[in-house]
């Protein structure tokens, strides 16, 4: 690290949102976020508490019909359960690697679903032997059988606490 570079921590992420209200009680029932006070801004905005973290939401007007892969990633207490919500709320988008469940190297696993204003969103598990992977339908894909992993990319990890700890998933081979 250079001798003007900062140590930097996620503070929040900020998402426009079509229907502030909608939007709210999404992340409320399925994140179990805390409204918490914004100020005024001059336009609506939402602050939600998400663990340590807040998530923002802005109001904006109808978007085009082009959508974006920009996301955040979140880990929840019972994947299973967040899983099984999102698929009976459609949440899931279909058609694209993105309406599929990931299996990493590192053994961790990921999901990725729409919310009412169409953003993405990333929810993770650091280890996939810890789950009834029958639950998911279809099946986890595995990351190593579609792209060839070296092994820098088989140490790759989305929990870097949990790893530096000693914790998570072991490394496959």
């Amino acid at each position: 690290m250079s001798e003007t570079a900062q140590r930097a921590r996620l503070n929040h992420v900020s998402i426009p949102a079509r229907d502030l209200a909608e939007s709210e009680a999404f992340y409320r029932e399925i994140l179990g976020c805390e409204r918490v006070e914004a100020p005024n801004f001059g336009f609506p905005v939402c602050w939600l508490r998400l663990g340590d973290l807040q998530l923002h939401l802005q109001q904006v007007g109808p978007t085009p019909g082009v959508r974006t892969y920009q996301h955040f990633a979140v880990e929840v207490d019972d994947f299973t359960a967040a899983y099984r919500e999102l698929r009976s709320r459609g949440a899931f988008e279909e058609g694209t690697r993105y309406a599929d469940l990931w299996l990493l190297p590192s053994g961790e696993l990921q999901m990725f679903v729409r919310d009412p204003s169409d953003n993405l969103f990333e929810i993770d598990h650091p280890d996939a032997g810890a789950l009834d992977l029958a639950a998911f339908a279809p099946p986890p894909r595995q990351l190593a059988d579609e792209q060839e992993q070296a092994p820098h990319h088989r140490a790759a990890t989305l929990f870097l606490a949990r790893r530096e700890a000693g914790g998570g998933a072991a490394l496959r081979p």
